[in-house]
């Protein structure tokens, strides 16, 4: 922590080239920094908030510790199952022994309204096959036609950078995909792990999740997530491993400018002090990243803005006895999109916490919480009827209003690679070159690519133990 004098850190005593500040402590920053200090370098994290783990985080209300939403990840998810090992909390958000996913149509009668997306130990494409055929959401007709589209999907090269223009949605209805089908399939998936519906979509990104997801190995879709608050992982657990590891941390430290001095090495300065370093990574959003770039590190700057942002509303709803006696479930015919249960992870000790996590939410995301108590209670008694009888104790909502870049076709020509053009500068964040939408896997994916252009700069070793990319990544 800074004491309000201003004073300069420098590290005299460590070899040139070993020191860095790293801006940010959301994944890509913790990730960065776990990195460069397990190959030697002196690292120093910075961070505004007063706490790490960026916008997957915890927060209290009354006895209850509330994540700001519901994170999810895949068993392909391998950098972030890769962070999960490194600050040693694999174990507090566990993975499907098989993807299983129940999927409730309010559209259809009571006691017809489960379909079930789960797989078989069958290989790909295979391991969907049974599910595909009996998924009731679909006709015969619609579900054939949704295994062509996605064997013509799995044959798409993620190289071409034609992909990128191109919207999800346009190629869907091309090769015979209904309004249905894209309804009750493609974007109960796809707005759940791009933030956005098929025509708002690149193909390029689109394409990514569902090849790498469900088309690549028969568990990669297995989903994982949190029975702990998020803060347990992204907060504590990262700080115990960046203490453990070397990195000096300090939260409530915004970054005022970045700058070169004359000798190359880099000067970051927050209120009241100067960090002198080696290296500078950002990994903050885009538009922050923007401001603090200096002159020139980046052909085209002006690219940053106009990458677009996407929002989540989380709704919350603690009733006083149980309704849902699944983890979790997805539905279609109602504005609710996935519930999950949160009881346990919050710490209620009686009743139900639920949990909804609504993508996409551009129409909702500033509607008042009366308003979404009116639409939310009555559809959350539709589809469950425990909750008919049930007393609502608590209902409130959190938002994240830039909770991901817009994954809009052509955003990739947008994202930056992790090197810029001022020697020592670094960028990382989820909304960088990964390839992947943004996610907590590409956000620790850009730690990784981050770290390793650092590391190569200075002709230092990687970390043997450090997450390997895949190269269709």
């Amino acid at each position: 922590m800074t004491d309000g004098t201003r004073s300069e850190r420098t590290y005299d005593d460590i070899p040139s080239g070993r020191t860095a500040v790293v801006i940010g402590g959301g994944l890509a920053g913790v990730t960065t920094a776990l990195a460069l200090a397990d190959a030697g370098v002196r690292v120093t994290l910075l961070e505004g908030r007063p706490r790490l783990g960026g916008l997957a985080f915890s927060f209290r209300r009354g006895d209850l510790t509330v994540d700001n939403g519901q994170h999810v990840y895949l068993r392909c998810c391998t950098a972030y199952r890769w962070f999960l090992d490194r600050i040693e909390g694999a174990a507090l958000a566990p993975l499907q022994d098989r993807l299983d996913v129940p999927v409730l149509d309010l559209a259809k009668p009571e006691g017809r309204r489960l379909g079930r997306l789960r797989r078989d130990p069958l290989p790909v494409p295979l391991h969907l096959g049974r599910s595909l055929a009996s998924y009731p959401h679909l006709s015969l007709a619609e579900r054939a036609a949704v295994g062509r589209a996605a064997l013509a999907l799995r044959a798409l090269d993620l190289r071409d950078p034609a992909l990128d223009a191109q919207d999800f949605g346009s190629w869907l209805a091309a090769r015979g995909q209904s309004a249905r089908a894209i309804e009750a399939l493609w974007d109960l998936v796809g707005v759940a792990t791009l933030n956005a519906v098929a025509q708002d979509s690149s193909l390029a990104l689109a394409a990514m999740v569902f090849k790498t997801g469900l088309l690549s190995d028969p568990g990669a879709a297995d989903i994982g997530w949190a029975h702990v608050p998020l803060g347990e992982l992204h907060d504590r657990l990262a700080r115990k491993a960046l203490d453990s590891a070397g990195v000096r941390t300090e939260v409530r430290t915004r970054v005022t400018s970045v700058s070169t001095n004359e000798n190359g090495t880099w000067s970051v300065q927050v209120p009241g002090e100067t960090h002198t370093a080696d290296t500078v990574v950002l990994a903050v959003a885009q538009r922050e990243a923007y401001d603090l770039l200096p002159e020139g590190a980046l052909d085209a700057p002006e690219n940053l803005l106009e990458i677009g942002t996407a929002p989540i509303l989380n709704v919350h709803v603690v009733y006083d006895r149980t309704v849902l006696t699944k983890p979790f479930f997805a539905a279609l015919g109602t504005p609710v999109q996935w519930v999950f249960d949160r009881t346990h992870a919050s710490g209620l000790r009686e009743g139900q916490y639920l949990a909804l996590s609504q993508s996409a939410a551009q129409d909702e995301i500033d509607a008042p919480v009366a308003v979404l108590r009116e639409r939310y209670l009555p559809e959350l008694a539709r589809l469950l009827p425990g909750a008919r009888g049930a007393e609502v104790l608590d209902f409130f909502v959190t938002r994240e209003r830039t909770a991901t870049f817009a994954p809009t076709p052509g955003v990739g020509r947008l994202r930056p690679g992790a090197r810029t053009k001022s020697p020592g500068l670094y960028l990382a964040g989820a909304w960088t070159a990964t390839g992947w939408p943004a996610t907590m896997e590409s956000a620790v994916r850009s730690g990784v690519n981050a770290a390793d252009a650092v590391l190569r700069t200075l002709g230092r070793p990687r970390p043997r133990h450090l997450f390997e990319l895949e190269e269709a990544a």
